[in-house]
């Protein structure tokens, strides 16, 4: 029974004592072995497609900044969030991409990286990028901080898009099922057919929103030349 609605949230939750709920996360693991089969399935060759077209979108968008397996790590990001987004609707497991501990973990070191590598390697570029071209000249001490202050929030605008829409969903799902003991039976028809909805649009989300990461994750590296 939850203690509250945000309880189905609560990775402090145990099982015999033991708090696993974030072992779930790396049940993506599981998959690699699939690589390694002298006959791939047909899994292996639907994900071998889906990475693949990945690669040339990632390779397109990072244009000068591409290298020999430069896209490997969008890819792993967005086949890492995919599987635990998807993970999230299976009732009684844990939604780890729901919490900003993990996804500031993904976030914020790979923005890191990108600011470091492009103010030591190319600062004068960085500076540059601060200042749209064609701004006035009275107006660039406010374009400066602006463009400061928006490269600074990145990691945290991609951390809380994903925390939200993952929560917002999975709340939704809980409120409308905790009715279900209550209405009357002729309307229980109505109440799945909703769920059954809502669970298609999850799923959709669960693919939007890590792609969209992986995304948005290229174009700010791609700003760093």
């Amino acid at each position: 029974m939850m203690t509250n609605l945000f309880s189905i949230f609560d990775p402090s939750t145990n099982l015999f004592n033991l708090s696993i709920n974030w072992i779930s996360t790396f049940l993506g693991l599981l998959f690699i072995p699939y690589t390694y089969w002298l006959i791939p399935n047909r899994h292996y060759y639907l994900w071998y497609t889906i990475l693949n077209k990945l690669h040339n979108e990632f390779k397109m968008l990072l244009k000068n900044n591409y290298f020999n397996g430069s896209t490997f790590i969008f890819i792993s990001m967005f086949s890492f969030i995919l599987f635990n987004n998807f993970l999230g609707l299976f009732p009684y497991i844990f939604t780890s991409t729901s919490h900003l501990t993990l996804s500031l973990s993904i976030s914020l070191p790979l923005w890191l990286s990108f600011m470091l590598y492009g103010w030591i390697n190319n600062s004068q570029h960085m500076f540059i990028h601060m200042i749209p071209q064609g701004t006035p000249t009275i107006l660039m001490p406010f374009m400066v901080l602006i463009e400061t202050i928006s490269n600074i929030i990145r990691p945290g605008t991609l951390a809380v898009r994903l925390t939200a829409n993952m929560i917002a969903g999975h709340l939704l799902m809980t409120l409308l099922s905790g009715t279900g003991p209550n209405m009357p039976s002729y309307l229980l028809l109505f109440l799945i057919m909703i769920q059954i909805l809502l669970m298609v649009l999850e799923s959709a989300v669960a693919i939007i929103q890590s792609y969209v990461i992986a995304i948005l994750s290229t174009l700010y590296s791609s700003e760093v030349n």
